[in-house]
């Protein structure tokens, strides 16, 4: 029983369908959504490169990193501190050639102790560095 007081019912309607349009602009939301790139976070990392050079020879003299669970860093299983570790690193470097860094973390040491290594690591420009102990993370992922 609803009733219009003053619009004629004969005339043309006068108002726009917006349906259509809502269809087209999610249509177009959904393309443009389906377009952007997925944020990915990666961590660079330089990783050696295939040559087709002869393989190196193989170093004699091997050096050890080891962080422990309480923080201290040892260098060939003597514990050293930031300064010292950087010395035993430019040392290492001016041997040719130049002698591979084994760096194993306890899986217990703390994150910010591992990242401060790694970059002093970094920092001192060593080329042969290799990572230790890798399986006995395999459990966990």
């Amino acid at each position: 029983m609803a009733m219009s007081a003053g619009k004629s019912d004969d005339g043309p309607m006068m108002e726009i369908n917006t349906t259509p349009l809502i269809d087209v602009m999610l249509v177009l939301l959904i393309m443009i959504i389906m377009t952007i790139p997925i944020q990915s976070h990666a961590v660079k990392v330089d990783l050696p490169q295939n040559s087709n050079s002869p393989a190196p020879i193989v170093d004699t003299q091997k050096n050890k990193i080891y962080i422990q669970p309480d923080g201290v860093i040892q260098w060939n299983s003597v514990a050293v501190d930031d300064v010292t570790l950087r010395q035993y690193l430019d040392a290492s470097l001016q041997i040719s050639p130049e002698p591979e860094l084994h760096f194993q973390p306890d899986p217990n040491a703390r994150y910010e102790v591992v990242d401060r290594v790694l970059a002093i690591i970094k920092r001192a420009g060593v080329n042969k560095l290799g990572f230790v102990g890798n399986d006995q993370y395999r459990a966990d992922f």
